[in-house]
């Protein structure tokens, strides 16, 4: 019995290649999408996987190649002409204006001519037809920025929908996600795929390749290296051909030995800009050699907990204690918990870790920039800051090894590093550490995690906050569940699975889970 044909080709890119300077991006790279699949794309960052959906989407021309839609030669020079040829493309980093509502959002760009009227009411029209057809509902009146990180994907998924877009682009578009809300996305992707839509899922994550994709490619330094059936290869198979070489996808580690409590929290009270209460009496002990993580959904309290306890945001009420001497309010200040020893890996490295805008080897110093190794008084030393940067991008692997370039050139893994080698080579007592491993790459978490570890055995006592289950209960001796601003249970790592966590994180009481 001769097998059933396969379905037709709806993108090829074909000896695809791109130069930034010195750096060669994508060397004569070839991709076939097949019509109505969802098709992964995975590889280190940096490795040239954005590059590449952004030459599909006209962000950037190739400098030799071609791209083709639907078997036809197709020139894309712009988004514009991307999403006439019907690509549409979701951003790791949502394109979207938060004091608008979701009708002005999906309009923005297609008003349909000067009656702004007319082409809100088509767009109205256009939001229920998509939420009778995929489940895809909002409320069109709603205001973005008030939305749940969840449903503003949702609008921004819907804006290249109604738009026209057959190929939806997704870059890692769980990075943001809480785990139930990337399954919810998951089940949205195969149902626009079972009607017919195509779908290319940029991401790191080999539990979502394995988990929602029918194909899979991998790319390496630039290099298309790999393109598999996902039902035919595994994570471990995948790891390799991004890495180069065996990766261990678990985490090693000897039972921890906690010394003295090196950070105590008692009663603490943290409110918002709103005056609400994000932080509601919250006690919890850190010990010296030991890594103690925060399990929760995002939105819970934790962005504030850690933020409060790095100085960045004012306490309403409670206590800390570092290394057995109370903290006055005058001490939660992020420059003199700093010179405490109390040193901070932020959650949002783009916003609160780094300046875009600076050097690398500018952001490599921020709120360090006094010390003595980067000159005297009031003059730095330009020398002896580019040479501290490149030796820590050594250190840490960072690509590439160009402490001149802009820190937004780098891919956000290599970000994360800067931020990660920034803090730590400071010789921290304690460590707060906001999602180390968020749109990080697969080689990248591996030498993350090590370097946690390493810390922990060395003595250091490590607060952890991620999103990423599976990291805290690989990573922790200890974990606590935040809901609602409040604890609502601790366990040992070695005693819990993730349904009791879940039931703690739910808010679920900590006897009855």
């Amino acid at each position: 019995m001769n097998a059933a044909p396969a379905p037709p080709l709806a993108i090829e890119l074909v000896g695809v290649d791109k130069r930034f300077g010195e750096v060669h991006a994508n060397k004569a790279v070839d991709l076939a999408v097949r019509k109505g699949s969802i098709h992964g794309v995975v590889g280190e960052n940096g490795a040239g996987k954005s590059t590449l959906m952004s030459i599909l989407y006209g962000f950037y021309e190739a400098d030799a190649g071609e791209i083709r839609i639907n078997g036809a030669p197709t020139r894309i020079r712009s988004p514009g002409e991307a999403i006439a040829a019907g690509i549409g493309m979701v951003h790791q980093h949502f394109m979207l204006v938060e004091p608008l509502s979701v009708t002005d959002n999906v309009m923005l760009g297609a008003e349909g001519g000067p009656r702004l009227a007319a082409g809100a009411r088509q767009v109205r029209a256009k939001l229920a037809r998509l939420a009778a057809d995929y489940g895809l509902a909002l409320d069109p009146d709603a205001v973005v920025g008030d939305l749940p990180v969840g449903l503003q994907q949702r609008v921004e998924i819907v804006k290249a929908l109604v738009r026209g877009a057959d190929v939806l682009v997704l870059d890692e578009p769980t990075a943001v996600l809480t785990p139930d809300e990337a399954d919810g996305l998951f089940r949205l992707l195969r149902i626009l795929a079972d009607e017919g839509k195509t779908i290319i899922l940029i991401t790191h994550k080999l539990r979502e390749i394995m988990a929602v994709t029918d194909r899979v490619s991998v790319m390496r330094r630039g290099e298309m290296v790999a393109t598999l059936d996902t039902a035919a290869t595994s994570p471990p198979e995948l790891a390799e051909a991004m890495v180069g070489r065996r990766v261990l996808l678990r985490v090693e580690k000897a039972p921890a030995a906690p010394g003295a409590a090196a950070l105590v929290v008692e009663g603490l009270q943290v409110r918002d800009a709103r005056g609400s209460l994000r932080v509601d009496g919250v006690s919890l002990t850190v010990r010296a050699g030991e890594i103690v993580g925060i399990a929760g959904i995002a939105g819970n309290g934790q962005s504030e907990l850690l933020e409060a306890l790095a100085g960045m945001r004012p306490i309403a009420a409670g206590a800390i204690t570092l290394e057995g001497a109370p903290l006055g309010r005058q001490d939660l200040d992020p420059a003199r918990l700093r010179a405490r020893g109390l040193l901070h890996v932020p959650e949002d490295r783009l916003r609160t870790g780094l300046v875009p805008s600076f050097e690398a080897c500018e952001s490599a110093m921020l709120g360090f920039q006094r010390e003595a190794c980067y000159g005297a008084g009031l003059l730095l030393d330009r020398a002896a800051i580019v040479a501290h940067a490149r030796a820590e991008m050594e250190d840490y692997d960072v690509r590439p090894r160009s402490p001149t370039l802009k820190t937004s050139k780098f891919s956000g893994g290599n970000q994360q590093k800067i931020v990660l080698a920034r803090e730590i080579e400071r010789g921290p007592k304690v460590l707060l550490v906001g999602q180390p491993t968020r749109g990080v790459d697969i080689g990248a978490i591996e030498f993350i995690h090590r370097r946690l570890i390493a810390l922990r055995d060395a003595g250091v006592a490590i607060l952890l906050v991620s999103v990423e289950l599976e990291e805290i209960m690989a990573l922790a001796d200890r974990i606590v569940a935040m809901c609602g601003g409040r604890i609502t249970g601790e366990r040992l790592a070695g005693r819990t699975n993730e349904r009791d966590l879940g039931l703690l994180m739910a808010g679920v009481s900590d006897r009855a889970a």
